[in-house]
């Protein structure tokens, strides 16, 4: 009797780590699904209050994804490397979203300037 008692609780020990164990993955996974944000900063702004916290910026591996989430009117973003090479240069209508894939590892810049002259920049590192 004392023995099936040890073995089921055994049993329910094990079963139980092994269903926190799969939470906390999945709950990993999903976190990486999101992306990972990317912190903008003004390099010149002229509005009042600053309209960074309107354009939200996120990578997921090689995949930059931007949100405008109010119309800030034409946007140009850029995305170039830190040495300055060009990678993509976009100006989009908001409140368009828009995607870019990045296709090597390395040390990335997103600028983007507003139509009423204020600019905006994040910097991110894409891994393999």
């Amino acid at each position: 009797m004392k023995k099936d008692i040890t073995l089921s609780l055994i049993l329910w020990f094990i079963l139980f780590g092994a269903m926190c164990h799969a939470y906390g993955e999945t709950k990993k996974e999903n976190k990486e699904e999101n992306g990972i944000p990317i912190v903008l900063i003004a390099s010149s702004s002229t509005a009042e209050p600053s309209r960074a916290s309107n354009i939200i910026t996120t990578l997921n591996g090689h995949v930059l994804t931007v949100v405008f989430t109010e119309n800030l009117g034409q946007v140009s973003v850029e995305v170039a490397t830190t040495a300055g090479a060009s990678v993509e240069c976009i100006s989009l209508l908001t409140p368009n979203g828009l995607q870019v894939y990045i296709p090597n590892a390395g040390n990335y810049v997103v600028t983007f300037t507003l139509s009423n002259g204020d600019v905006y920049y994040g910097e991110f590192e894409v891994k393999d």
